[in-house]
């Protein structure tokens, strides 16, 4: 499905649904998995999600989990520990040249049985489940955090817990923070202590009833919208203070104050408002701690024709796209210069925007939305509409409050 997409209104006044967060949900997933007690409410309606709770339920041998690449680190971890269990786990052309052998050798060191069924180092893995009795292991913490979370899930059903110790300057190092966050709010101590996490064991745990808080990074195209507009006032329901969130892309709500987005917060959400104040000044950054931001943010500074440098992004090379060649030819396309390294991004925006620009998605949810806002500027067709559902399946029916849609 292509979408085409054109201003509707420059002062939008809205109120935006948003779902429960994918991080949180998924994180929680597992646990629930683990220990049965939990209750989730809110849990996230993404594909990404619902893939997860699928194969956590399934009797099958092969489980396929697509392009879902959470859900591919931490059944990793999951399966390695369901004792008896033999379980082939696969996903998609792109997921099978993701790279997950960092994982898969820290699990073998604390004695899993995995074997890569096609090129070492990536899915698929052939998982022959089995009890796990070691202390303590090494990995490398700079390629992905969800490597990190998904040791630090399976980590309580351990006999003696389980001790991380990094090597290496960690990436992501929120998404690792949210994974402790969690894990304390369902009574799972855990301690991170310079390059050293540990976690202590549990055999029960109370019942606990969690709520999961809507999602942050879906929260962002709207900030995108609101920065891009003349005025806004956007209201986002359930949201919580920013500052206590236990998710890294909260962050956005500081970022976007640089481009005169205000955020207030109320016992029902958060508001969104749009502040008339002198120029912009060109935008440095630096995301390693909330990747997720980057498509978002440089989309945004593109539309109001700043130049940004965004730094930290080597992580964005192995998600469902290489991201970063991604938003080079995008960005380009609109007339920017742009030049990327292995871990950075560099913006010149042009002086006139072009009237009209088709967006290639890459089968990447965020660069469908991250480019969706840019139509507040400009006449925008986003192809291949529908892979938002794997991370927000509601966006494009949220976004017709703000732009006209058209298939």
């Amino acid at each position: 499905m292509n979408l085409f997409l054109s201003p509707l209104n420059s002062n939008p006044v809205a109120s935006i649904k948003i779902a429960g967060s994918k991080s949180e949900s998924n994180r929680l997933l597992i646990l629930q998995a683990l220990f049965g007690q939990i209750e989730i409410e809110n849990l996230s309606d993404s594909d990404d999600t619902k893939v997860l709770q699928k194969a956590l339920v399934s009797l099958e041998k092969k489980i396929d989990v697509g392009h879902a690449g959470t859900a591919m680190r931490f059944l990793t971890a999951y399966f390695s520990i369901q004792e008896g269990s033999e379980v082939l786990l696969t996903g998609s052309e792109r997921m099978q040249n993701r790279p997950i052998g960092i994982l898969v050798e820290a699990l073998r060191r604390l004695g899993a049985d995995i074997s890569f069924q096609k090129k070492v180092g990536f899915p698929p893995l052939l998982i022959r489940g089995k009890k796990l009795m070691r202390t303590s292991v090494k990995l490398s913490a700079n390629v992905s955090s969800q490597y990190i979370s998904a040791l630090m899930l399976i980590a309580p059903s351990f006999p003696n817990g389980l001790e991380l110790k990094l090597q290496n300057r960690p990436v992501s190092f929120s998404y690792i923070q949210m994974t402790k966050k969690l894990l304390k709010k369902v009574g799972i101590s855990c301690e991170i202590i310079g390059d050293s996490i540990r976690v202590f064991p549990v055999e029960n745990i109370s019942k606990e009833i969690i709520n999961v808080e809507p999602d942050w990074s879906s929260a962002s195209y709207f900030y995108s919208v609101a920065a891009m507009s003349v005025s806004a006032e956007i209201i986002l329901p359930h949201f919580q203070n920013p500052e206590i969130s236990a998710q890294g892309d909260s962050e956005a709500a500081k970022i976007y104050e640089g481009l005169h987005v205000k955020t207030s917060i109320s016992e029902t959400g958060i508001f969104l408002k749009k502040i008339r104040k002198k120029r912009i000044e060109p935008l440095k950054l630096n995301l390693s701690n909330t990747p997720d931001l980057a498509q978002t943010i440089a989309v945004s500074c593109l539309g109001l024709k700043i130049p940004c440098e965004l730094t930290g992004l080597q992580t964005l090379k192995i998600k469902e796209t290489d991201r970063l060649s991604a938003l080079k030819t995008e960005l380009e396309k609109c007339g920017a210069q742009v030049e990327i390294s292995e871990k950075s991004l560099k913006m010149l925006p042009p002086e006139i925007l072009p009237k009209f620009v088709e967006i290639y998605t890459y089968d990447d949810h965020r660069m469908a939305m991250a480019f969706a806002p840019l139509a507040m500027k400009m006449n925008v067709q986003i192809n291949n509409a529908e892979v938002v559902s794997k991370s927000f399946p509601g966006f494009w029916e949220e976004m017709r409050e703000i732009v006209n849609l058209k298939v």
